[in-house]
């Protein structure tokens, strides 16, 4: 999916599971939104102080997104790239108003304060491999990538 955009990377919290749907023509997506704030040392405290809070509003369409929903929870740290997409609308009230929208074409976990799992979906990933659980990343947990062999793999890659 390549857009026209600003291309931007976004790190941060989310703020609330990812909401997967579908469009009317059956195509998947999942809504988010990404938290994200500086930190700064204060040396009068002594201590770390967090800054403003800043919320993206996030889109991630098909099985790159159907793949996310499943992986990742709020609270989760993520690493969000894509563009900017500019959404003009109009409120309740008639006002024109003007958001903006990250349009994500690659995202998953951060792994700066947590580990992750990594399982491979079979095919072009669209049907979860038997032989793999599904997990969703949790801060704190301690889990070892797990290996495909050869005749697992259903895909053109050798990794």
């Amino acid at each position: 999916m390549a857009g026209n955009g600003i291309r931007v990377t976004v790190i941060g919290q989310l703020t609330a599971d990812p909401e997967l749907r579908k469009t009317k023509s059956g195509i998947s997506v999942a809504s988010f939104s990404i938290a994200s704030n500086e930190r700064s040392f204060d040396s009068e405290s002594q201590r770390f102080v967090d800054g403003d809070a800043t919320f993206v509003r996030c889109s991630y369409w098909r099985d790159g997104g159907e793949n996310f929903a499943e992986s990742n929870e709020k609270g989760n740290r993520v690493i969000a790239t894509g563009y900017l997409r500019q959404n003009d609308y109009t409120d309740r009230e008639g006002v024109e108003r003007t958001s903006l929208e990250l349009v994500v074409e690659e995202a998953g976990p951060s792994n700066q304060f947590a580990t992750t799992e990594y399982s491979k979906r079979k095919g072009n990933g669209n049907k979860s491999s038997a032989s793999k659980t599904k997990t969703k990343a949790k801060a704190g947990a301690s889990t070892k990538a797990s290996s495909t062999s050869d005749d697992e793999s259903d895909d053109d890659f050798d990794f």
